[in-house]
């Protein structure tokens, strides 16, 4: 498969070569982690020079809270909220991937305008779908942007209710049936990444499911992208608040590299990195070069 690449040519990371790391930077007053800590330009922009400082290779920013029970954010609000964002750490930092985190199509097109290189859409590109009535085909709002710009597009499983029954054929047939979305607009294989959706739409013990066969997801053959940062299942098991959930991010996300996922999405970048080297090293072996 051929390595995914920005629409405005910003560098994007090698993830065939080393575990690549995603900073998240929530610019929203409800966030269930951070919420209206970085929620001015000025203050997202120090975050961003953190986290980049720290050894993030893409920051994700997003403009509305998906914890459950939030808001609902209005495209034109959103839009207000991260694109002077996205337009002022673009011009600091003309190098660093942007990611928009949004599951509307409205945003993410006037973000990759702006400057944002990759879209990561919590809904995988289900948000929006409308039935042509010529053809019976359900074409993806979202999906389209993505076309359009031949934007890489991050896929994220996620239902509006737990599943019943027989968790694995459920989950891996609406997994099919997102990527066909992003396949069938006409979205190349290489700009496509795919995330089980760990805390969406799943029990604690679904989420813990997952990550116990998460080979299982990786065999569907795109890379994968894990978001477990600071999640609630994790508070369960470790009967943890918010800000003391670190082990179970890190157990977790190192799990998940082992098991073939290639990107993490976490708040605590510094606290993640060393991490990530000591797997990456352990997954060149022979090949590591030591600084």
């Amino acid at each position: 498969m051929k390595l995914w690449h920005s629409p405005h040519g910003t560098p994007l990371p090698d993830y065939r070569q080393r575990p690549v790391l995603m900073g998240i930077l929530n610019v929203t007053p409800d966030s269930f982690s951070d919420g209206g800590a970085y929620d001015g330009v000025d203050k997202a922009l120090r975050q961003a020079e953190e986290m980049i400082t720290q050894g993030a290779d893409i920051i994700d920013i997003g403009g509305e809270s998906t914890r459950p029970g939030a808001d609902k954010v209005e495209a034109r609000e959103e839009r207000e909220r991260v694109l002077p964002v996205i337009q002022a750490i673009r011009h600091r930092f003309p190098r660093i991937p942007l990611s928009i985190d949004t599951y509307k199509a409205e945003v993410a097109d006037a973000a990759i305008d702006s400057g944002a290189d990759l879209i990561n859409d919590v809904w995988g590109f289900a948000h929006g779908l409308s039935e042509d009535p010529s053809s019976g085909d359900q074409r993806s709002p979202m999906a389209g942007v993505a076309v359009r710009w031949n934007c890489p597009a991050i896929l994220m499983h996620n239902r509006p209710q737990p599943m019943e029954g027989d968790f694995w054929p459920t989950f891996l047939c609406e997994c099919r049936a997102m990527i066909e979305r992003a396949t069938s607009a006409g979205l190349a294989d290489e700009q496509i990444w795919i995330d089980p959706g760990f805390g969406f739409g799943k029990t604690p013990a679904q989420n813990l499911e997952i990550l116990h066969s998460l080979e299982r997801f990786v065999d569907l053959g795109y890379p994968v992208l894990l978001g477990t940062s600071r999640k609630s299942t994790l508070g369960l098991v470790l009967e943890a608040e918010v800000d003391q959930r670190h082990p179970g991010t890190a157990a977790s996300n190192i799990w998940g590299l082992a098991k073939g996922c290639h990107m993490v999405r976490v708040h605590e970048v510094a606290r993640l990195r060393p991490y990530l080297k000591m797997c990456e090293a352990m997954q060149q072996g022979l090949k590591y070069r030591f600084p």
